[in-house]
């Protein structure tokens, strides 16, 4: 068996089936991933699942960009983001004792529902022209953290170790393709029709989402290999540990927390400084008066769409054509040095020259290797954890721990601003954060090779 952390090509986990007599869309997709007999419809499946969930995220984030630059600017976005965090102290619990008391099936369905309703009561306070512009901006980001998160736990807990290898490389082409469709189109919607269309169309497509989510969580099987408990296992709630429990227990998820919070940091500190560029080329072409308020809302949608297009579409080709290749060859381990020596490269470019088009530049390679590269070995990490760990300890990390992140980032805003500290000194910060970010990776690097050892031992 194949470890997670070691290079070269991974073997076939025992009881799969070896890639001879593949089906022809496993044969079509071998450029993307490694397909065995009988995962088809799982990959499939959970493929179009993310498609649709981050589209449906991108048609909201645009509208976010709207809404809160618009009604405040780059420093009540920043603090905004970081009073998610606190949000999250009560949420994550919710959401843990909720999936004690649940099955697997009922949980995802039943949050993405949840959520789904949320955006129409948004639609409904815009519609009525009430400020929303924070609230949604805080509802935005724990959407983002806490209803992806849980699919990729779905993901990591349908598949093996070694299947999750092989097969999360085109789960993230769904999630890049759908990240860039969704931006893409809402480009198109807000300059047309404005906010309220992206509303109403993410609105359908999360309810279609947790109908899909429905079918993968009670059609799909545990693989052969797995425990026969496995199946048994999947309609009884989780166990009564807690998120911030299980995290405080073990190193590995530690080290993971601790990634997360300082790879945040990172991007919401970039983000900070490209909305400090967007807001003041807005205000340099249509004035900073009430008179040109509409056309700075077109502008800032219009500038974070073609961002984000250019984002996604990187990312896109990123996970279509290098994620597959460096697993294969680096593997999990190794490939998690890549996005940090990247980020260190380019805010230490963006020294020599400040400016929005280098801003732009570095943000588009950044997020684009975050949202393909770097958010598949995350995701990776978690398959050679427990259930619980997937699902609780997960959701802990990837939102209370990533908006921790936007806590510390707020901190370093606020802090600038009181003492007028110029964009150069901002940025001087962040490649200082970013160094610490590669130490945390060589450390967790370590801390996943054990961990997948002790995998190997239990049948994990």
């Amino acid at each position: 068996m194949s470890v997670i952390g070691e290079t070269g090509p991974p073997a076939h986990a025992a009881g799969s089936t070896p890639p001879v007599g593949k089906s022809l869309v496993a044969r079509l997709l071998s450029p993307i991933a490694d397909i065995h007999t009988g995962e088809e419809t799982k990959a499939l499946l959970l493929t179009l699942l993310m498609f649709l969930v981050l589209a449906a995220y991108y048609e909201l984030k645009t509208a976010r960009e709207v809404f809160i630059l618009s009604e405040g600017g780059a420093e009540v976005k920043s603090y905004s983001s970081a009073g998610q965090a606190f949000l999250l102290l009560g949420l994550v619990p919710a959401y843990g004792a909720f999936a004690s008391k649940v099955n697997r099936q009922r949980l995802v369905t039943w949050v993405t529902l949840f959520f789904a309703a949320n955006v129409g009561l948004f639609a409904i306070a815009y519609g009525a022209h009430l400020p929303i512009g924070i609230a949604y901006f805080l509802w935005v980001g724990i959407f983002n953290v806490m209803v992806i998160a849980q699919f990729w736990a779905l993901a990591n807990d349908l598949f093996t170790p070694d299947q999750g290898k092989r097969l999360f490389p085109l789960i993230g082409v769904g999630s890049s393709l759908g990240a860039w469709v969704g931006s893409v189109r809402a480009g198109h919607l807000v300059s047309a029709q404005g906010p309220m269309r992206l509303l109403l169309g993410a609105g359908v497509i999360l309810v279609v989402c947790a109908l899909l989510a429905s079918v993968v969580s009670r059609r799909a099987p545990r693989p052969a290999s797995a425990p026969k408990s496995a199946a048994t296992d999947d309609d009884k709630p989780l166990g009564k540990a807690g998120g911030f429990e299980l995290i405080r227990k073990d190193r590995y998820l530690l080290l993971i927390a601790l990634l997360t919070v300082l790879l945040n940091v990172v991007n919401t500190s970039g983000e900070y400084l490209l909305g400090r560029y967007v807001v003041e080329q807005a205000q340099a072409l249509h004035g900073a008066g009430p008179a040109g308020a509409d056309a700075r809302q077109v502008f800032i949608g219009a500038t974070y769409s073609r961002l984000f297009s250019m984002v996604n579409l990187m990312g896109f080709l990123l996970q279509m054509f290098v994620v597959s290749r460096v697993f294969k060859y680096l593997g999990v381990g190794k490939a998690l040095y890549i996005h940090p020596i990247v980020a260190l490269t380019g805010y230490g470019l963006f020294l020599t020259g400040p400016s929005l088009s280098l801003m732009t530049a570095v943000k588009v390679a950044d997020n684009s290797l975050d949202y393909s590269l770097g958010n598949t070995t995350k995701q990776a990490l978690w398959l050679p954890t427990s259930r619980e760990a997937k699902y609780k300890a997960k959701q802990a990390v990837d939102s209370f721990f990533v908006r921790a992140g936007d806590v510390i980032s707020a901190g370093i805003v606020f802090a600038g601003e009181r003492l007028a500290l110029a964009v150069p000194v901002f940025a001087t910060i962040t490649l200082v954060l970013a160094g610490a970010w590669l130490g945390t990776v060589a450390l967790l690097n370590v801390a996943l090779r054990r961990k997948t050892d002790e995998t190997h031992v239990t049948g994990l």
